[in-house]
């Protein structure tokens, strides 16, 4: 309690106990948190950064659980989502200023009606800025470390400090940020002028590709497996016999073998042995460790 009324009485942003994480990611799994706090401002997060070191509670951040596979146990201490009130857009030329708790799809659509290029390719990636960054997500052959020219980052003492692209590291699907602590709480994306019509056309020939290519009417965290140099993680999957393969409530999909379907009623421990399986069977038939896409976090 004591924990509870301090976060509340410190922050304008909301605070919850027990509040279940399954409706916090995209595969619907994952179980309680402690306490879970949404701030209204980056004042807020850093109040709670200090509160949770202070205190030596453990702390996590998430922003639209895209890529996270949550414990059913869910997770102690403090757990902060990006989003609303965290997630202001604004234009300095060819370039978007945003907060971390934006969406990817909003971004998109912004810079189209700003008649900006450059983020067409994030049209339909089922992720907020700040975790797109440190993950370095990518579609259509572009990623985020190709259009960010710096990020502002607050480390777990609540100092908050900007990085240049050239400090982060950008490489398939990492960031340097992804071995620290640091939390990304805005991003400064370089774009060019375009026509707006010709940016929506090509977003909307990105999300029909999205659709007849990926399974989006069942619960997911998109691509499960990170893909082998030179090689498809789906493809490999599907070579090796995968697709239909079930644990429960989870199984693969028959229409792309690297998501892992959420089919009603799963756990994070059906989908984790499900992964289990799947990376056992490639690695039999071809000599190759498939590395998660995916993000674990919790007690398993």
């Amino acid at each position: 309690m004591e924990v509870y009324l301090g976060l509340k009485a410190g922050i304008r942003g909301s605070v919850r106990a027990g509040e279940m994480l399954g409706a916090h990611t995209t595969w619907r799994v994952g179980g309680p948190a402690d306490f879970f706090v949404e701030p209204a401002a980056v004042e807020d997060l850093r109040f709670v950064l200090r509160f949770a070191a202070e205190r030596g509670l453990p702390l996590t951040v998430m922003g639209n659980g895209s890529n996270l596979l949550v414990s059913d146990a869910g997770l102690r201490g403090v757990v902060v989502r990006m989003g609303t009130g965290m997630d202001r857009v604004e234009l300095d030329g060819n370039i978007i200023l945003a907060q971390g708790g934006v969406r990817l799809s909003r971004l998109a659509r912004t810079a189209q009606a700003s008649g900006l290029g450059g983020l067409e390719f994030m049209a339909g990636i089922p992720a907020s800025l700040g975790g797109a960054v440190v993950m370095n997500a990518g579609a259509n052959g572009l990623c985020m470390g190709d259009r960010v020219e710096e990020v502002t980052v607050v480390d777990r003492s609540g100092t908050v400090e900007r990085r240049a692209v050239s400090q982060l590291g950008f490489r398939y699907r990492w960031s340097d940020i992804q071995a620290g602590t640091e939390i990304v709480t805005a991003a400064a994306l370089r774009c060019f002028p375009k026509d707006k019509n010709e940016i929506g056309r090509e977003i909307e020939r990105f999300l029909n590709r999205r659709r007849e290519t990926q399974p989006l009417d069942q619960p997911s965290a998109g691509c499960v497996f990170k893909n082998p140099p030179g090689d498809s993680a789906g493809g490999l999957i599907e070579a090796a016999g995968g697709k239909g393969l079930r644990v429960g409530g989870a199984t693969v999909s028959h229409k792309h073998a690297n998501f892992v379907l959420n089919t009603g009623g799963a756990t994070a421990r059906d989908i984790l042995e499900l992964i289990r399986q799947i990376r056992q069977l490639v690695g039999d038939r071809f000599g190759i460790e498939l590395g998660l896409e995916v993000k674990l976090i919790g007690d398993f």
